[in-house]
């Protein structure tokens, strides 16, 4: 799955091609994607002939992030949530140029549409097509901003590790109330978003804490620099594109550079960049975890 760097990745590059454009016609192959963002999803007509009918003739305005979602607003003010979870895939494509961003599905390179592509709007320059193969994502409509937040999807989200609101003070609190480990705690993004497998792995690194450790366990000064190495792990990544450590590409079709300076992550068993050890591995949180027994505590 995607975390934050690249799904802020894949924002910026879709802004160059969306901004301004119309859609024209839109079509729904898989209705339950439309549907909600729950696990049981049913394909009801309703949702998919509300969608395709609302959202033609709207304008693209922006396209905004939370945390892992994409929200796109037109200049009427309807709103379109887009999750790509696992699997999703958005490409743009018009008689220039072909632009995909998300998981890479190999027949989308060579044929649009395919049998992956479930939602395709028709643009009054290209097209922009939701792939996705195993159909875990979903892509939502809103009639308003108001209505999206009278929904409450966000609902239980933490902040934004680089905005203004998200303070030390703030940071030690949320983990104070938590007994949990610090690993459970970032993945489940009540307190932080954005920190994944990948960018959780990498941070406690930096902060020479175990990923393991219960928060309550940890004093002041860790709780410090886990704070200051998260907001600077997730800008590095950001700046760098994300990670594209498996199957993920940004809207150029390129990949993320900042695997090349992972520390850790998919590093077991491989020399500790700073005392040389080798790298361990457990499963902790329901995912492979690797970290310094040496270095971190």
């Amino acid at each position: 799955m995607p975390e934050l760097p690249e799904v802020e990745a894949l924002r910026l590059g879709l802004l160059n091609h969306l901004i301004g454009r119309k859609i024209e016609t839109i079509q729904v192959f898989k209705p339950k994607l439309v549907y909600s963002n729950s696990n049981k999803r049913i394909e009801c007509s309703y949702k998919k002939n509300e969608f395709e009918t609302e959202l033609k003739d709207q304008v693209f305005k922006s396209i905004k992030r939370r945390a892992k979602n994409l929200i796109f607003e037109f200049e009427s003010g309807k709103i379109m949530l887009v999750h790509l979870k696992m699997t999703g895939q958005m490409v743009y494509q018009d008689s220039n140029v072909t632009t995909l961003g998300g998981h890479p599905i190999q027949l989308s390179e060579n044929k649009l549409p395919n049998k992956h592509s479930h939602i395709i709007f028709d643009l009054d320059k290209g097209q922009l097509f939701y792939n996705d193969t195993r159909m875990f994502g979903y892509v939502l409509y809103f009639p308003s901003m108001q209505e999206f937040e009278k929904r409450d999807h966000f609902k239980g989200l933490g902040l934004e590790p680089m905005s203004e609101e998200f303070t030390l003070d703030y940071f030690k609190a949320g983990l104070k109330k938590k007994n949990k480990s610090i690993k459970s705690v970032f993945l489940e993004q009540s307190v932080v978003v954005g920190l994944g497998n990948i960018y959780c792995d990498e941070t406690c690194f930096l902060a020479k804490v175990r990923p393991d450790r219960l928060c309550k366990s940890l004093n002041d000064d860790e709780i410090e620099n886990l704070y200051h190495y998260a907001k600077l792990v997730i800008d590095h990544a950001i700046k760098e594109g994300g990670s594209s450590v498996a199957n993920y590409l940004l809207a150029d079709g390129s990949k993320g550079n900042y695997a090349f300076f992972h520390n850790v992550y998919q590093k077991s068993g491989q020399p500790c960049k700073t005392c040389k050890k080798p790298l361990s591995k457990i499963q902790h949180a329901q995912r492979s975890t690797v970290f310094c027994e040496s270095c971190q505590k």
